[in-house]
């Protein structure tokens, strides 16, 4: 058994203002070439879609006409199995999936179906959509509110079916941040939705033990877990905390002897990049020639502000998109961007700073209450549009 796992399109998103949509599609081309001319030659029996194909629940016309492209395209050459990632409106990229199941297109969004498999030979795929943990707790009648309750209730169901299913090998897709396994903690990147305030984030990696592979979405850049729980990544760059990932899909080997993964890249639009350093040396010293090309995040390091520093930059970096000032020795942060500064805090967290800043107080029992079920409410109106 074959198969091609990729995650994280976010058709529809842009890059600081910069269209994404034709990149998106070469992307679409090359994932689509892939199948139809692996690098082997031998066939791709399914695609998995591991979530967030579109970067927002209610998606643009173009991206709808690209997605839907790109599922046509697939399902003239193998099997395709998609589930919903967080971004995604499980009611709107499920429409008409069960009439999909017919052409082979298998959309995956209902949590009562993560028991119910796609089979293909001997292989049965379970798509585990995300699970909002305050929304399916209710469902499930579960008493802890975490993903790691949701997302263990649900392998719950996928195990009772792989009892009735002797000799058939199983592979998991699941929307999840999941950590402790034999390749290190997986590194996140600042492209990512925070998943943490509906209950605890992480989810273990033994939660899948005995399974054979486990294609996993969410997390931006390819990562493997143990070696049967990976992460594809996203095909592009969306933050440029992503100047060094390597975009693309895994191809997988499932055998009697276990599995072979190796990784496809995907092609690069324009390579993303940060430099730093004083306005002058930006615009004159030869190391940053490589650069010129690149989307690139700038932070000038200047005692003053530089007058028109964006213009200037611009003539040597016509592709500079992002200006940061951070005086040598002078901010106090250690150098820190503000993406930094904020990568490992929550939303609730973020917005108790700017209730303590615009009061001079930090945030109280009850107003951090409100602040929760603000946050809260609107996870789950997006959940639910």
């Amino acid at each position: 058994m074959r198969l091609l796992h990729t995650s994280d399109w976010h058709l529809g998103r842009s890059f600081h203002r910069e269209d994404l949509l034709g990149a998106q599609g070469r992307f679409v081309d090359h994932l689509v070439e892939t199948v139809r001319s692996p690098p082997d030659g031998r066939r791709v029996d399914a695609v998995l879609i591991s979530g967030d194909v579109y970067d927002r629940a209610l998606p643009a016309v173009d991206a709808v006409r690209l997605c839907n492209e790109a599922l046509e395209r697939l399902a003239e050459l193998t099997r395709v199995v998609l589930i919903a990632g967080n971004h995604d409106s499980v009611q709107r990229l499920g429409f008409g999936s069960s009439l999909m199941d017919a052409g082979g297109v298998h959309i995956r969004t209902d949590p009562a179906r993560v028991g119910e498999p796609v089979v293909i030979g001997d292989t049965a795929i379970y798509g585990i959509p995300y699970l909002e943990p305050e929304i399916v707790r209710n469902t499930w009648t579960l008493d802890e509110r975490s993903h790691s309750a949701v997302l263990s209730e649900a392998v719950r169901r996928v195990r009772a079916d792989q009892v009735e299913r002797p000799g058939t090998r199983s592979v998991v897709m699941a929307h999840a941040f999941v950590t402790g396994g034999t390749g290190g903690e997986p590194e996140t990147s600042d492209s990512e939705r925070d998943i943490s305030v509906g209950g605890a984030s992480s989810v273990p990696a033994g939660l899948f033990e005995g399974i054979d592979y486990v294609a996993l979405g969410h997390l931006h850049g390819r990562q493997r877990i143990t070696d049967r729980v990976r992460y594809s990544g996203s095909p592009l760059a969306y933050s440029f905390s992503e100047e060094h990932h390597v975009k693309g899909s895994w191809l997988v080997d499932l055998h009697d002897g276990g599995l072979d993964a190796a990784f496809v890249e995907s092609p690069v639009p324009r390579r993303v990049a940060r430099v730093s350093g004083r306005i002058d040396e930006l615009l004159s010293h030869p190391r940053f020639e490589p650069y010129e090309e690149c989307w690139l995040q700038v932070t000038l390091t200047d005692p003053r502000r530089p007058s028109a520093a964006m213009e200037r930059l611009r003539r040597r970096f016509p592709h500079a998109l992002v200006l940061a000032f951070e005086p040598d020795g002078g901010t106090g942060d250690g150098g820190r961007t503000w993406s930094e500064r904020i990568r490992e805090r929550s939303e609730l967290d973020i917005a108790g700073d700017f209730v303590t800043e615009m009061s001079d107080a930090p945030a109280a029992g009850p107003e951090r209450e409100l602040l929760h079920e603000a946050f809260e409410g609107c996870r789950r109106k997006e959940a639910l549009a």
